[in-house]
């Protein structure tokens, strides 16, 4: 099992989603004599999930049942065990378009976290590109290490321990990209430019407050980065329902016509909206805002070495 690569076969341990709904899933290290549980019953992990195909509908002891996923970096986003605070796909999205990351990239990022962009990135620059990030808290480097290995992408991906505003990212002149989720960005700077390449390379901080980014920016500035610019993505979600709403009242006249042009025996009209004459409502689909939105989550600053 890997995350770039996708296997038709459940194995040994392999990391496996369990999707119970669109809105209840989990990540499980698949396991010889090894049980989960779940609000459907037991899963056997010998019997239910090795030698099965992923996407299979497993069926678990209380009669429920369940579908294995293969992992992804969209689907790890929305479980992994949430070490730090993590980038969702919404602005991963962005910043790998952004940077101008392909397969073959090389790309340098501080800190790993809890490896939800790290994922993304793996997947976007494989299988010759590489991945060079740099964690300052020792146990958290250590477990992305582990969880890099254990998803089979070890080979496509480089942990440093250090403080990346003192030590930087241990590489020179040869990365294409740069991405910085640090609380001091501007000190890290003037080594993101010593590990990007010639001319060229792109580079990317995300901050939660636009103080940070007033001082990353005058850092980016004085460095020499070019195309300095900072956006922030706001998603909003439509539902699609159907609604009803009153036909308006436009007069005798307008009641005439509107009677003379439909016609519920003409099988032209079998298609249009339901009209109902005898409530005067009228019901179609439409798209409808959710009553709540994700506001803010952080500032995107990007730029050009020139």
């Amino acid at each position: 099992m890997s995350f770039v690569e996708y296997g038709d076969i459940i194995k040994d341990g392999d990391t496996a989603i369990v999707f119970l709904g669109h809105e209840s899933m989990f990540p499980v290290k698949v396991q010889h004599g090894t049980v989960t549980q779940t609000k459907y019953g037991v899963i056997r992990h010998s019997t239910d999930l090795i030698g099965k195909k992923y996407g299979s509908k497993v069926t678990c002891s209380k009669g429920g049942w369940v579908f294995i996923l293969h992992p992804t970096p969209e689907l790890w986003t929305m479980n992994l065990p949430h070490r730090t605070q993590i980038l969702y796909s919404t602005d991963i999205s962005i910043i790998t378009m952004m940077l101008e990351l392909k397969p073959g990239s090389v790309v340098c990022e501080s800190g790993t976290g809890s490896g939800s962009l790290s994922h993304a990135l793996i997947r976007t620059v494989a299988p010759t590109g590489h991945l060079y990030t740099v964690e300052f808290h020792q146990q958290r480097a250590e477990k992305a290490r582990e969880e890099f290995r254990e998803h089979g992408v070890e080979h496509l991906v480089t942990v440093t321990n250090q403080d990346v505003c003192k030590n930087g990212f241990g590489v020179s002149n040869i990365a294409d990209a740069v991405f910085l989720d640090i609380p001091s960005p501007w000190e890290a700077i003037g080594h993101a430019k010593s590990a990007l390449k010639a001319e060229g390379g792109r580079i990317c901080s995300f901050s939660p407050c636009i103080e940070q980014v007033q001082r990353t920016c005058l850092a980016m500035e004085e460095y020499g980065f070019t195309e300095i610019n900072t956006l922030e993505i706001l998603l909003r979600v439509f539902n699609v329902r159907t609604i009803s709403l009153q036909i308006p009242d436009l007069g005798k006249a307008a009641e005439d016509n509107s009677s003379a042009d439909f016609d519920s025996s003409n099988p032209s009209n079998q298609g249009s909206p339901c009209a109902n004459p005898q409530q005067g409502t009228v019901q179609f689909k439409s798209g409808v805002p959710l009553r709540e939105m994700v506001g803010h989550t952080g500032y995107l600053t990007f730029a050009t070495k020139s």
